[in-house]
């Protein structure tokens, strides 16, 4: 680790489980002061807290902020202005469920809360950034997936809001190039969080688990792992990136490989 995160201030929205807490801890355990944020009661403060205590990490403020609500975005930040100048990582985890079952249920106003969470948060929060503390963080890293280029039943919504990040990411490291500021994007497969049932339905896990094997999914840490990376000082030649992150399931993942393993699998 080249970059010396202690006592430095990160925002991690949607940083109170999954992929957003994992990341979280990722930044904790190299001494960074984590800001949290979830919304409406979503989190579980105690346990939350109980985790960084549990590796020796600073208590990190748990704040109600919802990404869409610029209001929200302003009364964070002044918050982390009480302690920081200015933000070190901006960590853009929030993924609002929109679920679809075919053209008959697309609704243009579930599209639109989709790219409101999902998407925009990426690009409204370095806005208010610099507005407020007069600069931009040094890295911000979006969290994806890869529902843009592989089918998931159900996952239109959000493959799409994850979509236009990944756009926005792009254009904005072109637009930001003298700023000194890196800004990427993780991409990854299905990861083993509460959402996996909430978007694909409780059979889901288990269905991929026997026919796709358990290498097939992501684990939280692992994709931490690679957003912290991102933000150590080793890779700041990337710039407006999207890195796939999938333990090359992307290329396996095929019939031929199925058919190797169809006793396995009882086919």
């Amino acid at each position: 680790m080249r970059n010396d995160f202690t006592d430095k201030a990160v925002i991690v929205t949607g940083g109170t489980k999954g992929i957003g807490l994992a990341c979280g801890l990722a930044f904790a355990r190299n001494g960074a002061h984590c800001y949290l944020t979830h919304r409406w009661g979503s989190a579980d403060e105690d346990a939350v807290r109980a985790q960084f205590e549990q590796i020796g990490a600073r208590e990190p403020p748990i704040i109600e902020a919802d990404v869409s609500q610029d209001e929200d975005t302003i009364a964070l930040l002044e918050e982390v202005n009480k302690d920081h100048e200015h933000v070190e990582v901006f960590n853009s985890n929030v993924c609002v469920v929109q679920p679809a079952t075919g053209v008959d249920s697309y609704k243009r106003r579930s599209l639109l809360q989709s790219l409101d969470y999902s998407a925009w948060p990426f690009i409204a929060y370095l806005q208010h950034m610099k507005a407020q503390l007069g600069r931009l963080p040094r890295y911000a890293v979006g969290i994806s997936s890869d529902g843009a280029t592989n089918y998931f039943a159900h996952y239109e919504y959000v493959a799409l809001s994850k979509t236009v990040m990944e756009t926005l990411c792009r254009y904005a490291a072109y637009h930001l190039r003298d700023e000194n500021i890196n800004l990427n994007i993780v991409q990854s497969r299905n990861a083993l969080t509460d959402a996996v049932d909430e978007i694909f339905g409780e059979e889901y896990v288990e269905f991929m688990r026997r026919f796709a094997g358990e290498q097939y999914f992501m684990l939280p840490h692992e994709i931490a792992n690679a957003a912290l990376a991102l933000c150590s000082g080793m890779l700041d030649a990337m710039n407006g990136q999207v890195i796939l992150i999938d333990k090359g399931m992307a290329f396996a993942d095929t019939s031929s490989r199925l058919m190797e393993d169809r006793e396995k699998v009882g086919i």
